[in-house]
């Protein structure tokens, strides 16, 4: 048996009162899931916790305890995201990166808890909006695109770096027909601008969210409605935007005015545009991808922080992908081989 798996035994002081009970999670959710990770015991006894098992693994899962704690004692809540985070990256020795996601934040309000990245992905991302005038988000649904967008804007709106706020997305529907809608214009379009609605209700309160769309500092609308407009002294958020046609995408991003910052959110995996249209999200890739000044960030499955499930979900989509690609190449790779041959 090698050292690395020798089995050892390490005694680590556990933070006092209600903070034990966080570190645990309810249920003990949190020291289940570092034991079932990295296949050791953990015990707690006499105010310490005791962990033991291989080797190896006993030395991350102290760190990962550690940093968890630290985190505990510096009044942070942690959250099963953030264990998993911890063991992902302690497990690769990126403690460094652990700390810098973790010590992020973005004020939004007072009586709000302020968002944290949580991943390195997301970590990019905001800082890509820090850097940069016009950025652009792309991944998988899940990823903290428009929540991590929406927070950054209302962060900027608190600091008075922009007067104004305009989130807008184009109204497509997803794969459904669903006809005439009765209504007025409001309550035509609304459905499809929800979204933006909740992420703003969670990070201010109702009543600070209506009062500022009454005053105009927030303005949601559909993206048709950006036309002929020229925006100055704004965080503007253009989500769903792999719902753009070409045309669509130039007419937004040329609405930029001094003094504002863009941000462009979408999935590419998941367009709803009619056969024979281009997305304007894929096309502007090319395009841009060579202009100083814009940044393209591109988030992944490991960036998902909702059930865990939808991570698996998206790799089995991807995983289908690449199979799909891969046939259509062997298909195509067949079909040339027996033309040259007839040939």
């Amino acid at each position: 048996m090698t050292d690395e798996h020798a089995a050892v035994r390490r005694q680590v002081s556990l933070p006092s009162g209600p903070k034990i009970q966080a570190l645990f999670g309810r249920n003990d959710e949190h020291i289940r899931m570092v034991e079932d990770c990295l296949h050791v015991r953990l015990v707690a006894r006499d105010g310490r916790l005791i962990i033991s098992g291989p080797e190896q693994q006993v030395g991350i899962a102290e760190k990962v305890i550690g940093e968890l704690t630290r985190l505990l004692e510096g009044g942070r809540d942690i959250g099963s995201h953030d264990v998993k985070l911890a063991l992902r990256h302690i497990a690769r020795e990126e403690d460094e990166t652990f700390r810098m996601i973790q010590d992020d934040v973005i004020e939004v309000s007072p009586k709000k808890r302020p968002v944290r990245p949580k991943s390195l992905g997301q970590q990019y991302y905001i800082d890509a909006i820090r850097r940069h005038d016009i950025v652009f988000g792309i991944g998988p649904a899940g990823t903290g695109k428009t929540y991590l967008a929406m927070a950054m804007a209302v962060s900027a709106h608190l600091k008075r770096q922009m007067s104004r706020i305009i989130l807008t997305r184009p109204a497509v529907e997803a794969g459904e027909r669903l006809g005439f809608l009765p209504g007025t214009l409001y309550e035509k379009i609304h459905p499809y601008l929800r979204p933006l609605y909740d992420a703003l209700y969670d990070m201010l309160e109702t009543e600070r969210v209506n009062r500022l769309i009454e005053m105009g500092v927030i303005e949601i609308a559909p993206l048709a409605f950006m036309r002929g407009r020229t925006l100055n002294d704004a965080f503007i958020i253009l989500d769903e935007a792999q719902n753009t046609t070409s045309e669509q995408m130039k007419m937004f991003l040329t609405r930029l005015g001094f003094s504002s910052k863009v941000v462009i959110t979408g999935d590419i995996t998941q367009v709803d545009l009619p056969p024979g249209k281009t997305s304007g999200l894929i096309e502007v890739r090319s395009v841009l991808q060579d202009v100083k000044g814009i940044e393209f960030v591109y988030l992944g499955q490991e960036d998902v922080v909702r059930h865990e499930l939808v991570q698996q979900i998206i790799r089995a989509y991807e995983e289908r992908q690449t199979r799909s690609l891969s046939s259509e190449d062997l298909k195509r790779h067949g079909e040339d081989t027996e033309t040259a041959q007839g040939d």
